[in-house]
C-alpha cells in the first residue's frame, strides 16, 4: 500500500499535535480550484474560514475577528494597494498573507512595507500557505505576549517589549526589530540553552536551511551592543555546536558599580581620626 506524502500525512493530524491552535481566518480570492483543495485542508485543521470573493468593508473585516487573512491582489484589481493599506491600518494585530500570481520585486517590497506579514506566488502548494499562516499568526502571538508582560530586567539591561526596544539606564541599546526578538526570545528560556535551528523557526518563522549562518550573525550583532552599553556584563553565551543562552554575569575581575574597595592603609587612617 502506498504512503502517504508527507505534506498529506502531516495535514491528517490532529488540530492540537500541529504548530497553533485552530485559527479563525478568511480567503479574499475567486480560484474554485485552488479553494476547493485548500478548503477542504483548513477543514481537517478545524479552522473556521470563509470565502470572500470581492473586497469588503473594512468594518465587516473587523467585525469578523479574524487571526489571519489571505488575499490575492489580482483579485481587487486597480484599488488592491488601497484596500491593503485601509486594512492594515485598520487591524495592525491581523496577520496578512498574499497569495497572488506572478509579481515584481517592487510589488512584492511595496505590499510588505505597506503592512503584509509574507507573499506567496501562485502556483503554490495549500500546505506551504497554511504554514505561512500560522508562523505570521505565531509571530503575532508572541508580539502580543510580550506587549502583556512587564519589563525583563537582566543584569544593567531593562528590556522593553511595550516599545521593542532595550535599554540601561536611560539609554537605548537601538536594537532593530529582529535584534529585539531576538533578545526577548534568549531572555523569555530563563538561561535554558536555545539551539541555532530553534532560534532561527522562533524568529524568522521559517526552518533554517543548510549552513545558514543569520543566527550568528545576529547574535554578534546583538552581543556587540549589549557590551557597548553595557561593558561590565556578559549577556548571551555561545554553546560551540549548539546554540546560545542568554544569562547575564558580570565579567570575571569586574564587580558592577561596586564602591571602590578601602586600603588598608586608608583604613588605618580612618580609624586613627575616628578614635
Amino acid at each position: 500500500m502506498t504512503q502517504p506524502a508527507a505534506a498529506d500525512r502531516d495535514q491528517e493530524r490532529p488540530a492540537a499535535e500541529r504548530a497553533s491552535a485552530p485559527l479563525r481566518m478568511a480567503v479574499l480570492d475567486t480560484d474554485s480550484g485552488f479553494l476547493q483543495v485548500l478548503g477542504k485542508r483548513l477543514e481537517r485543521l478545524g479552522w473556521e474560514h470563509r470565502v470572500l470573493a470581492s473586497a469588503v468593508p473594512v468594518d465587516t473585516v473587523v467585525a469578523m475577528r479574524l487571526s489571519a487573512v489571505v488575499i490575492d491582489l489580482a483579485v481587487l484589481g486597480p484599488q488592491g494597494w488601497e484596500y491593503l493599506d485601509k486594512l492594515c491600518r485598520a487591524l495592525p494585530g491581523l496577520g496578512v498573507v498574499i497569495c497572488t500570481g506572478r509579481s515584481t520585486v517592487a510589488q512584492r517590497v511595496r505590499g510588505l512595507r505597506m503592512g503584509a506579514d509574507d507573499w506567496l506566488t501562485k502556483p503554490c502548494h495549500p500546505e506551504e500557505l497554511i504554514a505561512r499562516v500560522e508562523a505570521v499568526v505565531r509571530r503575532r502571538r508572541r508580539a502580543e505576549a510580550r506587549e502583556r508582560r512587564g519589563p525583563i530586567q537582566a543584569g544593567e539591561v531593562e528590556i522593553r517589549a511595550d516599545r521593542f526596544q532595550a535599554y540601561v539606564g536611560d539609554t537605548s541599546v537601538d536594537l532593530t526589530r529582529r535584534e529585539f526578538e531576538l533578545i526577548a526570545l534568549l531572555a523569555a528560556a530563563e538561561g535554558r540553552v536555545l539551539e541555532r535551528e530553534e532560534i532561527y523557526q522562533r524568529v524568522w518563522g521559517y526552518a533554517m536551511a543548510r549552513g545558514d549562518r543569520s543566527v550568528d550573525v545576529f547574535v554578534r550583532k546583538l552581543r556587540q551592543k549589549l557590551e557597548k552599553k553595557s561593558p561590565k556584563w556578559r549577556y548571551i553565551h555561545t554553546h560551540f555546536g549548539v546554540g546560545y543562552r542568554f544569562s547575564p554575569e558580570p565579567v570575571e575581575g569586574i564587580v558592577p558599580d561596586a564602591p571602590p574597595a578601602v586600603e588598608p592603609q586608608d583604613a588605618e587612617v580612618r580609624t586613627a581620626v575616628l578614635s
